[in-house]
């Protein structure tokens, strides 16, 4: 099989290249080959490779300034999205498209399923969701989109990378408790989307995170217990928790995305693991 990887260059992209099951000819392409934010560019690449599978792991994810930038972010997430499905369903390409937890509001009390309503509270999650909506919109398409969240890896900008820098140069730090969700390892991310790219008869909507639930402030709090034991940190500071409102952003966060990931268990026969044991994983990869 010849697969597409979209956004290569991303943590997730990257990711994804490194967990490429053999017996693929992978093609990853960064945003140098195919700029999502160029009409036309995405479904070029496609055409010139012909692939006969194709996972987007691109997409415009600076939530904060998307709120500034709505129409590049609408671009990139929701008219390059369309323009990689139609192309996909031209060539009759299977398409893997990785979503977002933003698409919904966060005002539920259980953990969301993939059929319930959508209300994002963002341009990130309104873009996404739109992505989501031209995919489904093409009839006869061969494709699945899966929903994730709150996701690191040991190369890139996020979370983890960030809070062992402050916990490094810092004497206290305040970390947001009200936002609960699940982290997401981008490895263990890489390894269900090539199942998922695998098995064509895996369609529609699914979800997947790490197992698990954390605020923000419970995930800071395992980055350093985490960070001492491996010697990633030479001291503890206090990390004390905040709320959303004493941390203002330009962009509204869903309080709660906590997905149910029980179809994508079932459907491709995926074991959870906890976001604890995944942590450890990838800090002993930055250990390493």
């Amino acid at each position: 099989m010849k697969a597409v990887v979209l956004g290569a260059q991303g943590q997730l992209g990257r990711a994804l290249c490194e967990q490429c099951p053999t017996g693929i000819d992978l093609v990853g392409l960064g945003r140098a080959e195919a700029d999502l934010a160029q009409p036309g560019a995405a479904a070029a690449a496609i055409d010139a490779h012909a692939p006969e599978l194709v996972i987007n792991a691109a997409a415009y994810t600076a939530v904060d300034q998307a709120e500034s930038e709505p129409d590049l972010a609408h671009r990139v997430n929701a008219e390059a999205v369309d323009e990689i499905a139609l192309q996909c369903l031209r060539q009759g390409v299977r398409l893997v498209h990785v979503s977002t937890d933003f698409v919904f509001d966060g005002r539920a009390g259980t953990p969301y399923r993939p059929g319930d309503q959508t209300q994002p509270l963002s341009v990130y999650g309104a873009s996404k969701r739109a992505g989501e909506d031209a995919i489904q919109a093409h009839s006869g398409l061969s494709s699945a989109i899966v929903r994730t969240a709150w996701v690191y890896a040991a190369g890139g900008s996020n979370f983890v990378r960030t809070m062992l820098r402050l916990l490094a140069e810092r004497d206290a730090l305040k970390v947001v408790a009200d936002q609960v969700g699940s982290p997401t390892w981008a490895r263990g991310l890489a390894q269900v989307l090539w199942r998922a790219g695998q098995k064509p008869g895996f369609k529609g909507i699914h979800h997947y995170t790490d197992a698990g639930v954390a605020s923000w402030y419970d995930f800071a709090l395992a980055i350093q217990e985490q960070g001492l034991a491996l010697g990633l940190l030479d001291r503890s500071i206090e990390v004390s928790p905040i709320a959303t409102e004493d941390y203002p952003t330009p962009a509204v966060r869903p309080p709660f995305s906590v997905l149910d990931k029980r179809s994508l268990y079932t459907g491709l026969d995926v074991n959870p693991v906890h976001w604890r044991v995944q942590l450890r994983a990838m800090m002993q990869e930055l250990n390493a």
